[in-house]
């Protein structure tokens, strides 16, 4: 069982690397496919060392890893749970959106 501690770290760790847009992109791309980080560059519109920034940080928090390939470098998500995790907060947070059954909502601005 994990502790609350350990909870938190994680919780923590997964809001940092959803903080920043080119972040939550990288892992969507990596959701999808591994990837080398010319490729992912390219795909993002972002230059390499903006790219090896996000990465760096994606790879401290413990959510992307490396796999070495000869002279290259692929990029993965740590874990194939962490796709699901995306999938699964990405509808979630969709459902809340439009979800319209707080009377207030109108008035207050809210929901």
């Amino acid at each position: 069982m994990l502790t609350l501690a350990t909870d938190l770290d994680a919780l923590t760790r997964f809001g940092r690397a959803l903080a920043d847009p080119i972040r939550c992109r990288l892992l969507l791309a990596l959701r999808e496919a591994p990837a080398y980080p010319s490729d992912l560059a390219d795909v993002l519109g972002i230059s390499r060392t903006r790219l090896s920034n996000h990465l760096a940080c994606l790879r401290d928090c413990g959510l992307v890893v490396t796999v070495p390939e000869g002279r290259r470098t692929r990029y993965e998500l740590a874990d194939p749970r962490l796709g699901h995790a995306l999938d699964n907060l990405r509808n979630a947070v969709v459902a809340v959106a439009t979800d319209r059954t707080c009377i207030d909502a109108e008035d207050k601005g809210c929901c």
